[in-house]
């Protein structure tokens, strides 16, 4: 066949590029689909969504990554922008729904220079010379630095993060929540301060009550109770000892097979394994512990010990409670009961008490001093309500927790993506890519005066002449839509946020715009006519 050739799909330049563009008008479509679902959850008068996961469970909420978490979708380009939410949660913690719209838009605004041939690597390079110069901006002028002493401009610039969620209601106790959290697990080492909120600041949400009783406790609960009713409930100034072995019989790492040969015999193995726990329990009693906690099982024997010499002892712990709860008595973990010094016994709490809150035990270990661990207890209405409140208060946190690693900030309400808008607008010839990166920027601000209701053509031309006239921080007041100044309403935002959103919208833009064909990896099947197509066009040569 053709002359024992393989035959050879050539493509015309023309056609190429035509499929090309085609794709990457694909992608842009996609972009814009899974930004406009986010775009009515950004700012104070948000809308919230509904989802319902596979399992039949429902979630409530604004939050940018929680939404997309929970949406199935098929095409590649909308997986890689709900990819993007994610990153911004886990690197800074808030910003999530802004970044998707930012995205969504920066792709949106490639689009008409696609339909005009302007080639791909084109649009690149002026987006990312617009990047570079917007973070110069961001870096050198426009941002200011915080006091960390003052107490006052760190709850504003919470405040301003909590007032877009659905605990913006409660966002005084919110803000107090964060900071106190935040300010115990602080570590300052030689100059290197480090911020532990995921291992050292736990939330733990109990239903019921009002939201008004959530509070930071100053030292840990812990889901247990005591292992025998004779165990003291309430310990002031207790004497505390960690443990990560068990307190019972060893067993086998493997199948273990003994042959016993006299009846004496048997009667000497269960000898040696209560005196092994005896052992065990007068190497503990020697230090005069009030409570022992363990991560693994206490046995029935243990504990009649432990009950005789007036001792608590609680089992099961898990590892992070564990760690914890070192961090906040300062006691050590202690491997084996052989190995236990006085040095390792914490001393730095203040009271032990086991309280019954709705249907479970709880261990509170509290009053520490300058504990490096904390609980966070949240009460509230019901499940979905926790849950929303606890996705709210991990954005508070990581917003404390970038104010105290990098404290500089920006003014909020789309003031400063406007400043920026204006200032890349000077640097542009008119109708460029680079010229398309401040037009993008203006739909944070035109997002929050559509959601709230206002005019957006009227609103964004009187918010342009007002930076036109100079005044820098003028952004729109999400609850009513008028253009106010930000700084003097206490509106701030973290500039480590905003820095995160604009690097990781325009590289998302640019990855996307890179892509000019989709090859589908998997096999069409026979009699599925609801398949995809197959790809038509093949590379030359490709065998």
């Amino acid at each position: 066949m053709f002359g024992g050739q393989q035959p050879i799909l050539v493509l015309s330049q023309n056609t190429k590029r035509e499929s090309g563009r085609k794709v990457q008008l694909e992608n842009i479509n996609a972009g814009k689909t899974i930004a406009d679902v986010i775009r009515t959850c950004l700012g104070p008068q948000a809308m919230l969504k509904m989802l319902m996961d596979p399992m039949g469970g429902i979630v409530m909420t604004n939050d940018g990554n929680a939404i997309l978490r929970e949406i199935t979708v098929q095409h590649p380009a909308a997986k890689s922008m709900i990819e993007i939410a994610r990153t911004q949660d886990e690197e800074v913690g808030d910003g999530t729904t802004s970044v998707i719209v930012l995205a969504g838009e920066m792709l949106a605004v490639a689009e008409q220079f696609l339909t005009q041939n302007i080639h791909p690597t084109v649009i690149i390079r002026e987006y990312r010379q617009a990047l570079e110069d917007a973070i110069k901006l961001l870096e050198e002028k426009i941002s200011i630095p915080i006091d960390m002493n003052d107490k006052e401009k760190m709850k504003d610039v919470i405040r301003s993060c909590v007032g877009t969620k659905y605990i913006g209601r409660w966002a005084d106790l919110a803000v107090d929540i964060a900071l106190d959290a935040v300010n115990t697990v602080m570590v300052n080492e030689n100059g290197r301060v480090e911020v532990d909120i995921k291992n050292y600041a736990k939330v733990e949400k109990i239903p019921g009550g009002t939201v008004e009783e959530s509070r930071v406790l100053n030292g840990v609960m812990i889901n247990k109770d005591v292992t025998h009713p004779k165990m003291r409930r309430y310990i002031e100034n207790p004497r505390i000892v960690l443990l990560d072995c068990p307190l019972e019989y060893k067993k086998g790492e493997s199948q273990t097979n003994i042959e016993i040969v006299g009846e004496q015999d048997f009667t000497k193995l269960l000898q040696l394994e209560e005196e092994h726990v005896q052992r065990q329990c007068e190497d503990i009693i020697a230090l005069k512990p009030d409570i022992v906690f363990t991560e693994k099982g206490v046995s029935d024997l243990a504990q009649h010990y432990l009950v005789k010499a007036g001792i608590t002892a609680i089992r099961r712990l898990r590892k992070t409670d564990n760690n914890r709860l070192a961090r906040a008595c300062g006691a050590t973990i202690v491997n084996r009961t052989e190995e236990l010094r006085e040095s390792d016994v914490g001393t730095a709490a203040g009271k032990f008490e086991v309280k019954k809150i709705g249907d479970d035990y709880f261990s509170f270990i509290t009053e520490c001093k300058n504990p490096k661990a904390c609980t966070i207890l949240l009460r509230g209405a019901s499940k979905d309500v926790l849950n929303e409140i606890e996705r709210n208060l991990q954005d508070a946190l990581h917003v404390a927790k970038n104010l105290v690693l990098s404290p500089r900030l920006v003014a909020g309400g789309g003031a400063v993506e406007m400043a920026v808008s204006q200032a890349l607008a000077a640097n542009a010839a008119h109708n460029t890519p680079y010229r398309a990166v401040a037009q993008a920027l203006e739909i944070i601000p035109r997002t929050l005066a559509q959601n709230c209701g206002a005019n957006t053509i009227r609103t964004l031309t009187a918010l342009r002449a007002q930076h036109a006239a100079g005044g820098s921080a003028a952004g729109i007041d999400g609850e009513t839509g008028a253009i106010v100044d930000m700084a003097a309403k206490g509106i701030w935002e973290p500039l480590a946020v905003k820095l995160q959103v604009y690097k990781t919208a325009v590289e998302t833009a640019i990855l996307l715009l890179r892509i000019d064909d989709i090859v589908s990896g998997s096999k069409k099947k026979a009699n599925d006519p609801a398949a995809p197509p197959a790809p038509a066009a093949m590379a030359a040569g490709a065998e």
